[in-house]
């Protein structure tokens, strides 16, 4: 039984098991003195169980290092919101710390912004391995898969608003809120779901110039 996963995890180009080991080792950093532990398993867990998965995900559907490297990128992302469950990011300290300005002063904004981020990294950085997933194992040639991918990170976009719905529905008192990220803006999903279909556009793009 175990020499299957191992198996699996062996036929891995070598830069995907650093990738994947490098990944843990982050999980595992950011849960260091965890300032928000009754929120980490739910904000982590997908994350770990998605690693453990993997080298099996990776050898029944094939992918390029450099797409695994797209969705390496942004797990890493999330991983980092994760630690301060994304409405908390101090990124205007570590700003201050190394230029004495911060960024939200510069930009001229109240709300944290990290989950922004993170929602335009997900169109920008997933474009890629959903495009080479679906021309590599959906038979669709390089313009239709690219097609499906902006699509694809649409639908993914709103399905997750939608789980935060429901997890606001289900959820009691702070952790919803805590979880959500909203920060009393009632336009978050809309704008979440835009920042990602940007970063897949610009995607798009990039790939389409590197392409021609």
């Amino acid at each position: 039984m175990i020499s299957r996963p191992v198996t699996m995890w062996k036929t891995l180009p070598i830069a995907q098991r650093r990738m994947i080991l490098l990944l843990l080792a982050a999980i595992g950093l950011a849960n260091i003195a965890q300032p928000y532990p009754d929120l980490a398993p739910l904000q982590h867990g997908p994350t770990i169980a998605l690693i453990m998965a993997t080298p099996w995900l990776l050898r029944r559907w094939p992918l390029s290092t450099s797409a695994v490297a797209c969705i390496w990128l942004f797990l890493l992302l999330h991983t980092l919101g994760a630690r301060w469950i994304y409405s908390y990011v101090p990124y205007d300290d570590w700003a201050r710390a190394v230029s004495g300005h911060d960024i939200s002063s510069f930009f001229g904004t109240t709300r944290n912004g990290y989950d922004r981020l993170v929602h335009f990294s997900f169109g920008a950085l997933l474009t890629l391995p959903v495009a080479e997933f679906a021309r590599r194992h959906g038979g669709l040639s390089w313009g239709w898969s690219l097609t499906f991918a902006f699509a694809a990170i649409g639908l993914g976009s709103a399905l997750y608003e939608i789980f935060e719905w429901l997890l606001t529905i289900m959820a009691a008192g702070e952790t919803a809120d805590y979880y959500n990220g909203q920060q009393g803006d009632v336009w978050d999903a809309q704008k979440d779901m835009a920042a990602a279909q940007v970063g897949s556009g610009l995607a798009l793009i990039a790939l389409l110039r590197l392409r021609g």
